[in-house]
């Protein structure tokens, strides 16, 4: 059974807990990834660090496909949406504390069971005169 990715839970908590300890939530995002709408002028080696704090952004709304908020950049207000799967972690400001995401983490697809064979009897070790195996034991010091 294929799960839904786990990233938008964490992050709603991690968000929640950060906030709850009287820190600054901050994310940081792949500002390349197909879906995000950030201003670009702040973006550095493809990355943008972003202050979702309550205090910093409006109309927050942490869905399961994407977040979304208005923010001011500069004094300019801008609408900002990033992909879930684009938020490579959330911390907190002031310790550093929280979770950076690993960039693969999407949930892997189970595998295809393989169609079952007949086993085969494999004979490891020595055996009695009717093809039993006779047991062997040795100390290992």
């Amino acid at each position: 059974m294929a799960m839904t990715s786990s990233r938008p839970y964490v992050v709603r908590a991690l968000y929640e807990w950060i906030v709850e300890n009287n820190c600054t939530p901050y994310i940081l995002v792949n500002a390349f990834e197909e879906g995000v709408e950030v201003p670009q002028e702040h973006v550095r080696d493809g990355q943008i660090i972003l202050n979702i704090s309550p205090s910093a952004v409006s109309d927050l709304h942490l869905g399961n496909e994407s977040l979304n908020f208005e923010g001011r950049f500069g004094g300019i207000p801008k609408i900002v949406s990033v992909p879930i799967g684009a938020v490579c972690g959330i911390y907190a400001k002031e310790n550093g504390q929280g979770m950076i995401f690993d960039p693969d983490s999407a949930p892997p697809e189970p595998p295809e069971p393989e169609p079952t064979t007949p086993e085969k009897t494999i004979t490891v070790g020595p055996s009695d005169k009717k093809g039993n195996l006779k047991p062997s034991l040795r100390i290992v010091k």
